[in-house]
């Protein structure tokens, strides 16, 4: 099944880095577009022969074409080629695309990352827009939504959704953190990601993490710093202007079906209280992906003073602009909390993205109540 994508490559004219996580079809929206020569890296013996002899990548290069398009998937195997991707660019005026799951391998051997020769995008597990009239927004909360989980859910095969999700995490392990060499201790790694899992849309405490670990805190510290740069997931910190204030982040993970696969709950329903962390990771990460391929300049924090707390601060250049919190009940935020809100913020328009609503409410302090997607029709303007 082909969706149709947010991001659109066609229309960049210059060179692009494009990140993303595992299994978000990099590499089928990049065969889309008939590059004058296409590297995959994933392939062993292609891996193989550049990292031996990087200069046949150059000799390559050297027989195309001003404004050819040279594509190298997951460049990050052999970073040594982004030498001659930059001679490309100078010397023979070519246009590239280079993929990857994970720019730490790169940031770590100080690879040359073309000194801003080239954009930085992302490409994230589908939306509700790219999936269109087949959205299902359960199927999202179970399963997710990578490009392959949903056309096999949509094909009617459940089981192999839970086997290709399974699968997920023993890939995830074997290709980026013991092949990149990501950590020494991949057993101690495994502890953390099935611990971290467990805490997706949470509230952090270290120390409880690396307990439950029994890794040092320094330790969880860099673990969680390896989900951020293979964009497994990534933290939502509390709004203030004093950094120093800045403590107990929460962590979402970047697709609901994949923590779900990691929390081992693939088998039964979602629970309602599960739900709601799943409703609250699955709207966090749509408005993030949405605000990418947008170009929104936006920034996201959630609000918490004393015991009062709102999920999703958006704030734009110059503040805070607008804030959600995620229901998946007919329930709504406290009046404690609505009041001490707006006591913070008297102009900031405060909604509650509800999963269950199908019209809009507003309720005292100018909080409006809005079905989901009006809620990210409203983010996006």
């Amino acid at each position: 099944m082909s969706f149709q994508r947010q991001l659109h490559l066609e229309k960049i004219s210059g060179s692009l880095f494009l990140f993303g996580p595992r299994m978000t079809g990099k590499t089928f929206l990049l065969r889309r577009l008939q590059p004058a020569l296409f590297i995959d890296l994933l392939d062993p013996e292609t891996e193989l022969s550049f990292s031996r002899s990087p200069v046949i990548f150059w000799e390559k290069l050297q027989a195309l074409h001003k404004k050819d398009l040279v594509i190298v998937d997951e460049v990050q195997r052999v970073p040594v080629l982004l030498d001659y991707v930059q001679k490309g660019i100078e010397e023979i005026g070519l246009k590239f695309i280079l993929s990857g799951s994970s720019a730490r391998k790169l940031r770590r051997r100080s690879a040359n990352l073309l000194g801003g020769r080239a954009l930085d995008l992302r490409l994230y597990p589908l939306t509700h827009v790219e999936i269109g009239k087949n959205f299902d927004l359960e199927m999202a909360l179970a399963y997710g939504t990578l490009p392959r989980v949903v056309t096999t859910f949509l094909e009617g095969k459940e089981d192999d959704v839970r086997r290709q999700l399974k699968a997920y995490g023993i890939i995830y392990i074997k290709e980026e953190v013991q092949a990149e060499a990501l950590t020494r201790n991949v057993s101690a790694f495994q502890r953390f990601l099935s611990v971290a899992a467990q805490m997706n849309a949470e509230t952090i405490e270290f120390a409880s993490v690396a307990r439950d670990s029994s890794v040092p805190m320094s330790t969880v510290k860099e673990y969680f710093s390896i989900l951020e740069d293979t964009l497994l997931g990534d933290f939502l910190w509390p709004w203030d202007r004093s950094e120093r204030k800045k403590a107990r982040p929460k962590f979402y993970f970047f697709d609901c079906g994949v923590v779900r696969s990691l929390q081992n709950r693939l088998v039964d329903p979602p629970t309602p209280q599960e739900k709601g962390f799943l409703f609250e990771t699955f709207f966090y990460n749509e408005l993030k992906r949405l605000r990418d391929y947008h170009e929104k300049p936006y920034e996201f924090s959630f609000w918490r003073e004393g015991k009062q707390e709102i999920d999703i601060l958006v704030t734009g250049p110059r503040g805070p602009i607008m804030a959600f919190e995620c229901k998946t009940s007919l329930e709504t935020v406290s009046d404690a909390t609505r009041s001490a809100f707006r006591k913070r913020f008297p102009k900031v328009p405060l909604f509650i993205a509800s999963s269950k609503e199908i019209h809009p409410r507003k309720l005292d302090h100018d909080v409006m109540v809005l079905p989901w997607r009006q809620a990210v029709d409203t983010f996006l303007g």
